[in-house]
C-alpha cells in the first residue's frame, strides 16, 4: 500500500471511531475554566537507534601465501619438500627437466666466447692500424673499415651476453624455491608428471600473519570502516574468547543484484589457525520507525496531529502519517521522541494548551 493509502485509511478510520462515538467538539459541553480534562495517553515507540548483531561466517588464512608455478615446461624430476613441511626463504622445492634448457645455455656461452675472441682481435687490428695510419701507411678508408667491424663485434657481444643471460635465467626457471619462510600447504603434482609453464605446482603460505574474508550483502558496507575493530568467534570451539579483528579492506558496491562483497579484517594475534572456520561480528544500526496508537490522531483544520501530554499540558504536535499497522499508526514527525505520552481517550474536548488528567 503507498503511504497516500495508509494516511486516507488511518484518517477514515479515525471518522469512523469519531462516528461511533458521536464525539464531536461542538457536541460536547464546555470544560469549566481552569478544570483539568481527563484524558488517557500512551507512550510513543521507536524513532531511535537499534543496534542488530549480525554473524557472517569465513575460514582464517595467512596473510601471506603463494601459489607456486615453474616459468618453464618440463617433467618434475624432483620434489625436496613434503606436505606441511616448514621451509626457509630460498630453498630449493622443486625441479623440472626440460632437455633444451642446458645446451640452449651451453650454446649460448661458447657464441659469446667465439664473439669475445673476435672483438678482441679486431680492437688490437684497430690499435695497430691506426698507428700505422699517423705514419701514412694505412689509408683512411681502410682504418674506417677496421673500426667499423670493431664496433660491429662489440655489438655482437652485447647480443651473445643477452642471450646467455636469457638462456641461464630459463635453466634456473627451472628449479622451484622458497619465495620466504613458511609451511608447505598443498602439493599439486607429483614427481615424474609432465608441469606446462605457469601450472600450479604448489601452495605455501607464511606462518606470519592471519586473515579472514566474509562476504557482505551491499547494504552492510556502510556499517563497516578502515581500522574498524569486529569480534571474532571460532566456531569449533565455542567457549575460547571472543577476538579481535582489525578492517583493512572493504570492497566497492557492485552493480549485480543480490551480489555478496568481500570484507578483510586481519586478526591481530595466532590463536586462530589457517584453515579454522570462524564468524566474524558486524552490527548495522537503523533508526527504527515512530510509532503512536492509530486512535491518538486527530485530523483538524490544521491537519492530522496528536495531543503529547508535558507537564500536566496537551500540547498539540502535528504529524504525518505513513502507514497503518495493526493498531499503530506508523508517523514522521520531527517533535515527538520515543516515551513521550500522547492522547489516544478524551481528546475530543482538549484544545492546545489545556490542562489534563492522566486517568
Amino acid at each position: 500500500m503507498k503511504p497516500l493509502a495508509h494516511s486516507l485509511a488511518a484518517v477514515t478510520l479515525i471518522g469512523l471511531i469519531s462516528s461511533l462515538t458521536g464525539c464531536k467538539a461542538g457536541d460536547v459541553a464546555a470544560e469549566a475554566p481552569g478544570a483539568a480534562v481527563t484524558v488517557r495517553v500512551a507512550e510513543v515507540s521507536g524513532g531511535d537507534n537499534q543496534a542488530m548483531p549480525l554473524r557472517f561466517s569465513g575460514i582464517v588464512r595467512s596473510t601471506q601465501r603463494a601459489t607456486l608455478t615453474f616459468q618453464v615446461s618440463g617433467t618434475l624430476k624432483e620434489r625436496a619438500v613434503e606436505l606441511g613441511q616448514r621451509v626457509e626463504a630460498g630453498d630449493l622445492l622443486a625441479r623440472v627437466y626440460s632437455p633444451a634448457l642446458a645446451p640452449a645455455r651451453d650454446s649460448a656461452r661458447a657464441k659469446l666466447d667465439e664473439l669475445n675472441t673476435q672483438y678482441e682481435q679486431a680492437k688490437r687490428e684497430w690499435e695497430r692500424s691506426s698507428r700505422l695510419h699517423e705514419r701514412g701507411v694505412v689509408s683512411e678508408q681502410g682504418l674506417e673499415q677496421l673500426a667499423a667491424r670493431r664496433d660491429s663485434l662489440r655489438a655482437s657481444v652485447a647480443t651473445a651476453e643477452a642471450a646467455l643471460a636469457e638462456a641461464t635465467q630459463l635453466l634456473n626457471e627451472s628449479s622451484l624455491r622458497a619465495p620466504f619462510a613458511g609451511r608447505v600447504e598443498a602439493l599439486m603434482v607429483e614427481p615424474d608428471e609432465f608441469v606446462a609453464a605457469g601450472q600450479p605446482v604448489m601452495r605455501l603460505s607464511s606462518p606470519e600473519g592471519r586473515e579472514v574474508e566474509v562476504r557482505v550483502p551491499a547494504y552492510l558496507l556502510d556499517h563497516v570502516v578502515l581500522a574498524q575493530q569486529l569480534p571474532v568467534w571460532s566456531v569449533q570451539d565455542r567457549t575460547r574468547p571472543e577476538q579481535t579483528g582489525l578492517v583493512v579492506e572493504i570492497a566497492q558496491a557492485g552493480a549485480v543484484r543480490g551480489e555478496l562483497h568481500p570484507i578483510l579484517v586481519s586478526l591481530s594475534d595466532q590463536v586462530l589457525e589457517p584453515g579454522e572456520p570462524v564468524e566474524v561480528g558486524i552490527t548495522p544500526e537503523y533508526t527504527s520507525a515512530t510509532t503512536v496508537p492509530l486512535l491518538s490522531v486527530m485530523r483538524t483544520s490544521e491537519g492530522t496531529g496528536v495531543f503529547r501530554v508535558r507537564n500536566g499540558q496537551a500540547q498539540r504536535v502535528p504529524v504525518s502519517v505513513q502507514r497503518v499497522v495493526g493498531e499503530q499508526a506508523v508517523v514522521s514527525a520531527d517533535q515527538l521522541k520515543p516515551g513521550d505520552q500522547v492522547v489516544y481517550a478524551g481528546m475530543t474536548r482538549l484544545a492546545d494548551g489545556d490542562a489534563v488528567e492522566v486517568h
